[in-house]
């Protein structure tokens, strides 16, 4: 027992070298996360859902504005100007990057109050602003609903900056366990304190696991050499160049965010159970892009920082090119999966009581047409990242201006012209999300110059693995469509969640059968990280291995 405990704390502290290594913690458990908010998710269906319908609506819709803060200040001064900043100042004077990180947390918070105040006040009018199609009570309830919430964002601003600072030591387990934390806060606020307080409970909740994202990762980030100090030196050449990075990429996130206000908007004018609807779609179709296309980012981005500050321009090219068809290779599958097995998903994951079929059905073609881009959405969190590496955040502001302004026209009319309702703005997600891609894609392809033997090997890559895709889509229907009529009554439970499970077992086992009969290179990293993931198990039972001496990259693929 002893060993086990010293042995877990050792692999919840110990240093991911590569990008492999950084990703496969992060996916394990952003996985796990996952769950949890799938869980979370169901949970807020079986207590809110029919009904009370437009209360999970309201509290939704509560959500876009703390979130659009947490966006702006937080995740945007992180990746794109704190992290990378932070990455190249710690190997070359540890104490001034500490003092850099006080001053950049302090600056922060400290724009995060004034914000959060002015946001308090007018807390009315901002509601009935991005939901016209509420009534006065529903306003009211999420008024009050945004200003609890506003006190979670204050636990993630510091959060957030220790999550930066921790993954800046390419120590990725416990920011990723931060999420998970988070998501049981809100569970624990909806099963204990939504009996007595409604749908104010869950928002509790929400504040709950804020406060246990930030507290999870405190100890770690005061071990690495993390003080509070109560200090902005705006002065300081670094934190200048935080803030010159920095309106960029927040500027680009607001513009992201606009497909989450565009969203509200719509739905709010539509029948009651929309927006819940459309965001029990999204929560299923955004697994690729956080599991896959997030986790590799995340591990990928010290790495292209360090790459680029050295000028490795090449190795950049390799890692990028190399990142890119791994996200490819995983997400794909899942993205055909929730194609083909929609309705089963949605029935297993979502299927309260209180959740009817015809709910059922619509969150099934919704997913169907989301899924269609989720491949293409965790690109985009990649190479958006390579962007970032290159001090770049000019180049995603525009290109994420014009999808915003694309996604917002082609919802509009979807939903006023054609009356399609949320399918509409699915479809204008998923039309968004393509194109946004393949721009960013093409952008970043030419301004590195990528050689052409690299460029066909990922060209030739791409189209085998979305051929395989196809096929394995076929072995997926065919067997659901047979299950489903002549073995399991699909109308219980338990044979439901066994035609789900053979049935993906099989489409999986073509997919990576016909890999491996393709030559698909990633198909080697895939089992690499498999292995990995098993090898988890034995390190909590044998005595903590030494310092690893891997490689810092993905392998490239073969130009030969």
């Amino acid at each position: 027992m002893r060993r086990l405990l010293q042995n877990g704390a050792s692999l919840l502290t110990r240093r991911q070298n590569d990008i492999l290594s950084a990703a496969s913690v992060i996916m394990i458990i952003y996985g796990l996360s996952h769950l949890i908010g799938l869980i979370k998710t169901r949970l807020l269906i079986s207590y809110f859902f029919g009904s009370n319908a437009y209360l999970l609506d309201v509290y939704y819709a509560a959500f876009v504005i703390p979130d659009t803060i947490f966006q702006l200040l937080i995740i945007g001064s992180l990746s794109a100007a704190f992290i990378p900043v932070f990455t190249n100042l710690l190997s070359s004077d540890e104490k001034e990057a500490w003092r850099v990180a006080a001053s950049s947390l302090n600056l922060i918070l400290l724009i995060f109050t004034f914000i959060s105040g002015v946001i308090f006040v007018f807390a009315t009018p901002l509601s009935r602003l991005i939901a016209p199609g509420f009534n006065l009570s529903q306003i009211s309830i999420m008024s009050s609903l945004l200003r609890t919430m506003l006190v979670a964002q204050l636990f993630f601003s510091i959060s957030g900056f220790l999550t930066g600072m921790i993954q800046s030591h390419q120590r990725f387990l416990i920011p990723a366990l931060a999420p998970v934390a988070y998501n049981l806060g809100i569970v624990i606020g909806t099963i204990f304190l939504s009996p007595t307080l409604g749908i104010l409970g869950p928002a509790i909740g929400v504040v709950i696991g804020a406060f246990l994202h930030m507290l999870i990762q405190l100890p770690l980030a005061v071990s690495l050499g993390f003080k509070f100090k109560p200090i902005i030196d705006v002065s300081h050449p670094k934190v200048k160049e935080i803030i010159r990075l920095f309106p960029p990429r927040a500027l680009a996130l607001g513009i992201d965010q606009i497909e989450q206000f565009i969203a509200v908007v719509l739905t709010s004018l539509l029948t009651s159970g929309s927006l819940s609807l459309l965001n029990v779609a999204r929560l299923l179709y955004a697994i690729p892009s956080s599991v896959f296309g997030v986790t590799i980012g995340q591990a990928a981005l010290p790495t292209l920082s360090r790459q680029s500050s050295l000028k490795d321009m090449d190795t950049f090219r390799s890692t990028l090119a190399a990142s890119v068809l791994q996200v490819a290779f995983l997400s794909l599958p899942i993205s055909v999966l929730f194609i083909i097995l929609r309705i089963p998903i949605v029935r297993i994951v979502f299927g309260a009581s209180t959740f009817p079929w015809s709910a059922t059905l619509l969150t099934g073609k919704t997913l169907a047409i989301l899924a269609i881009s989720a491949t293409f959405s965790a690109v985009i969190q990649l190479v958006v990242r390579g962007f970032y590496a290159l001090h770049d955040t000019r180049t995603p502001l525009v290109v994420g201006l014009v999808a915003a302004l694309f996604n917002a026209v082609v919802g509009i009319v979807m939903v006023k012209q054609f009356q399609a309702g949320i399918l509409g703005i699915a479809f204008a997600i998923t039309t968004t999300a393509i194109l946004e891609s393949l721009t960013l894609s093409f952008i970043i392809e030419k301004r590195l110059g990528t050689p052409r033997p690299l460029e066909s090997i990922v060209f030739k890559s791409l189209f085998k693995m979305i051929f395989i895709s196809f096929i394995s889509g076929l072995f997926l229907w065919l067997p659901m469509r047979l299950l489903d009529q002549f073995v399991f009554d699909t109308t219980r439970t338990l044979p439901l969640i066994g035609l789900t499970v053979i049935t993906s077992a099989i489409g999986m086992g073509v997919y990576l059968l016909l890999s491996r009969l393709f030559h698909i290179q990633e198909l080697d990293t895939f089992f690499g990280l498999v292995k990995r993931v098993w090898s988890w198990r034995r390190l909590l039972f044998t005595s903590p291995p030494p310092a690893p001496s891997e490689p810092v990259i993905l392998p490239a693929p073969d130009q030969n």
